[in-house]
């Protein structure tokens, strides 16, 4: 049934405190506390223009296997696209190119979404748009090779969620000049 007209937007954090890896090679950048400051920030200023915005994950000390995160992840996106009937989910979070113990020239900011023609794809367009006139003088890392902007991947989240879902990759944290980007007032808003 659905509740109203508008979108209900589901913010997805990346990862839990406890997922190996996904730090910056000095262990200084957290991609977890990264994307639920993201997230906590986008939310408000989503829900000051009038939108209902949950976050999917926001206990970053679960103790549950990352499978199971990915699982509990889809079935809250799910519940709520079943309770709301109109919901989109996008998923904050921070590339790397490495194995995280060194320091990388891999830079830019692409969106995914699951492979083929999507709900998604309007979605991820309207992101695209937005990075481009955000993002100047930043690299935004396209593939055309289906026709549209976005790279397609079967990332679990992308794959087992009933709403349009799309999965955001903003800059490296295996980029020095990427962390100092998303770490300023600048990247971070």
């Amino acid at each position: 049934m659905k509740i109203n007209n508008k979108k209900i937007i589901i913010l997805g954090t990346a990862h839990l405190k406890s997922t190996p890896g996904k730090c910056s090679p000095d262990g200084n950048f957290k991609e977890y506390k990264y994307s639920r400051e993201v997230c906590k920030a986008v939310k408000v200023a989503l829900e000051d223009l009038g939108y209902k915005v949950f976050i999917d994950i926001d206990d970053d000390d679960l103790d549950i296997t990352q499978s199971k995160e990915l699982c509990l992840r889809c079935k809250i996106v799910n519940d709520l696209q079943s309770t709301y009937g109109n919901c989109i989910y996008i998923s904050i979070h921070v590339n790397a190119a490495g194995n995280g113990t060194k320091w990388t020239n891999a830079t830019g900011w692409e969106a995914y979404t699951s492979v083929g023609k999507t709900a998604a794809d309007r979605l991820v367009k309207y992101l695209y748009d937005a990075a481009k006139s955000n993002l100047l003088n930043k690299k935004i890392r396209e593939d055309f090779s289906d026709g549209d902007e976005d790279k397609e991947s079967d990332f679990y989240v992308l794959k087992h969620t009933t709403c349009p879902a799309v999965l955001t990759e903003n800059f490296f944290m295996d980029n020095k000049e990427d962390v100092e980007f998303l770490e300023s007032p600048l990247g971070f808003h």
